[in-house]
Formats: C-alpha cells, sequence, structure tokens
C-alpha cells in the first residue's frame, strides 16, 4: 500500500534532502540533475512563488519510495512542468527500483493534478523512469521530439581513438602529445576549494566566449549563486567533479562534469583565450579527462549532453533524441493538442532556418539567420 503527497513548499523541501537522495540512489534511470541538491538549488534560484509541485509516494512503512519534481505554469495554457528549466539537460522521475507499484501510484497523483492542467514533461531520456508514466498514463497523451544529445561509451582515451578515421585519429594524437609537451597539470577540486574554483570557472567561462555570443545566462547572478549552492554537497556526494588545468601554476581552464552511477556528463567549462593562441584544443583535452575519470569510476557512459556541435562530432558519438512527454486527462485533452501544434510550428520553423543556412554555406551566400 502507498500514499501520496504534494511539497509545496520550499523549505519542506528542503528538508526531504535526506530521503530524496537515498531514493536518487535507489532509482537506476537517475541522472544527476534529479539529484535533490540541483534540484532544491534551482528552485532556491529560479522558482516562483506558489509554484511549487513536487509529488511524493511512500509505501506503507513511509518511506519515499517515488517522486516527480514540478511547478505549476498558469496562465491561458496551465501545465505542470519540470524543475530545472533551461539549465537542466534531462528530466526525470525518481522510482524505487525495488517497488513496481510506486509508479503506479505516482501516476495516479498526476494524472487527478492533470483535471486543471497539462503535465509537459521536457528532455526525457529514452529509458527514463517517466516513460513508465507515460506507458500506463489513463488519459491523452503525446510523445514528441525534444533536444538531441551525444554520447560516448566510458573508455580510455586510446579506444575513443578507434573511433575516428585513420588520419583524423593521428592529428588527435598530435594534440594529445602537444598538451603533454606544455605540461598542462589537471587537479580535481574538492572541499572547501570549490566555491572559489567555479568562480574561477565562471569568469574563464566569459572570456572564453566574449564577442562570440556567450549564453547569457551563464552570466548572470543567479546562475553562479545556484552552481556554487548545489555543486559543493554534489562534489561532497560524488555526483559532481570540478578540475581545473594549470599552465605555469596559473589555472588556465577549468571544467563542471555532473554525474550519476551510470552517467558523466561534461556540463560547463570555461577557457583561458590565450590558450588558442598556442594552438591547444581544449575540447581534446577536457574529452580525455572526461573518459579517463568516467572509465576509472565504471561508468558506462560519457555524455556531452545537449546539442550537436561540430566539434562534438569528431569522435563519431551515438545521437540520443531526448523526448517530450505530455500527459493530459478530457478535461485538459485541448490544451495538450494546443501544445502539441505549438511545438510542431517551432520544429518546422527550425528546421527551415537549418535548412536555409545550409544553401547558403553550399552557395558562398552569407546567411542572415531567423524565422
Amino acid at each position: 500500500m502507498t500514499t501520496t503527497e504534494v511539497c509545496r513548499d520550499g523549505a519542506e523541501f528542503g528538508r526531504l534532502a535526506a530521503e530524496w537522495s537515498a531514493l536518487y540512489a535507489r532509482c537506476a534511470t537517475a541522472t544527476p540533475f534529479q539529484s535533490h541538491a540541483w534540484l532544491h538549488s534551482w528552485w532556491t534560484s529560479y522558482g516562483a512563488s506558489g509554484a511549487l509541485r513536487v509529488f511524493l509516494v511512500r509505501d506503507r512503512e513511509g518511506r519515499l519510495v517515488g517522486a516527480a519534481p514540478l511547478m505549476l505554469r498558469r496562465g491561458p495554457l496551465p501545465a505542470l512542468t519540470p524543475l530545472g528549466g533551461t539549465i537542466t539537460d534531462f528530466f526525470d522521475v525518481l522510482l524505487d527500483d525495488a517497488c513496481p507499484e510506486a509508479a503506479d501510484a505516482l501516476a495516479a497523483a498526476l494524472a487527478d493534478a492533470a483535471r486543471t492542467a497539462l503535465i509537459d514533461l521536457r528532455e526525457v531520456r529514452p529509458g527514463a523512469a517517466a516513460e513508465r508514466i507515460y506507458a500506463s498514463w489513463p488519459g491523452p497523451r503525446r510523445r514528441l521530439a525534444d533536444s538531441l544529445c551525444l554520447e560516448l561509451p566510458a573508455v580510455p582515451m586510446d579506444a575513443l581513438l578507434t573511433r575516428m578515421p585513420t588520419a583524423k585519429a593521428q592529428r588527435t594524437r598530435a594534440k594529445l602529445r602537444k598538451l603533454d609537451a606544455l605540461g598542462i597539470e589537471e587537479r580535481v577540486v574538492r572541499g572547501d576549494d570549490v566555491p572559489a574554483a567555479l568562480t574561477r570557472l565562471l569568469t574563464l567561462h566569459q572570456r572564453q566566449w566574449e564577442g562570440r555570443g556567450v549564453t547569457a545566462e551563464h552570466t548572470s547572478g543567479r546562475f553562479a549563486e545556484h552552481l556554487t549552492r548545489a555543486v559543493r554537497p554534489m562534489v561532497d556526494s560524488g555526483n559532481a567533479m570540478v578540475t581545473e588545468f594549470r599552465l605555469g601554476g596559473e589555472v588556465v581552464a577549468a571544467d563542471l562534469t555532473l554525474m550519476s552511477p551510470s552517467l558523466a556528463g561534461g556540463y560547463l567549462y570555461g577557457a583561458d583565450p590565450g590558450l588558442r593562441e598556442r594552438k591547444v584544443d581544449v575540447a581534446t583535452m577536457l574529452l580525455r579527462h572526461g573518459a579517463r575519470e568516467a572509465d576509472a569510476s565504471g561508468r558506462a557512459t560519457l555524455s556531452m549532453l545537449r546539442g550537436t556541435e561540430p566539434y562534438k562530432n569528431h569522435w563519431r558519438p551515438e545521437t540520443v533524441g531526448n523526448r517530450r512527454l505530455l500527459l493530459a486527462r478530457r478535461r485538459t485533452g485541448a490544451l495538450l493538442l494546443l501544445r502539441a501544434a505549438a511545438a510542431g510550428a517551432r520544429r518546422w520553423a527550425a528546421g527551415q532556418a537549418r535548412q536555409r543556412a545550409w544553401v547558403a554555406r553550399r552557395s558562398g551566400r552569407p546567411h542572415a539567420g531567423g524565422g
């Protein structure tokens, strides 16, 4: 027998840390973005008053066996959407692997809430626990394509090089020899040194992208506060790793990797622009470090997270498409149709923009972008 409840108070959500972390450890599909430290910190920095809706399932002993971290977005198309927003690469619910009835109980609680608001779950990985909710959903539902992610097996660099064409692999080995010749030193940051290291990382990130269109949110105070608040406990629990790269005693690059038992994902990095002048391939440097750490820890997947930037494709990664799960009841079925239609229109417009850019590149004409 299970019971369900809804947490609507941020302070109460904060007090769930210990039992949330215990449930996280019992959910094989969980990613770092489902950790309590990440979610509660995000809510503290980005949450809207009165909007928190964290659905909880407990077994007969009162142990937490299921959770769906959501928030209510009001308006003409009211929807329950994931905590984490656009700075979070993967969403999922948490379900205790040893408690199969938790999925049905959580689905029932969400179905009741869906009578007045559409449930719109973005960035769901294939095989995620949320797919079990979708499979047993009693009302209208729709599965749409969402962001693309690129993933590699968590193996040493030598094994990754075998995925490349021979000539490209040889060039990459030359880049690695140059890195070694320069004497760049790696240092994994722990404990009280983490906050200062994150400040240096964000500074390097801004310098790296200066004049080249840095993501605006990455320069905001609330993002810095969230990252510092979330990452320190994640490092302590093994769900994050901060690494600094030093040359001549100075920090010239820094990387934040988020981790779960099965996955390691490079989330954010910063590099001194002077490394480009030295012809240092920063992406290769970071990937070698990430591959080595992920392999040593026994994780199966080295994720490059969302985005299909050209530099990622050098390694011939596997493309994995996130999914958007729309769930409704009869009363809110119209909201589902409207949201799905709007999403389809945006995908069509984005596809047209990509096609125009491709044609412009082929013809040698500049591309202005836009829709």
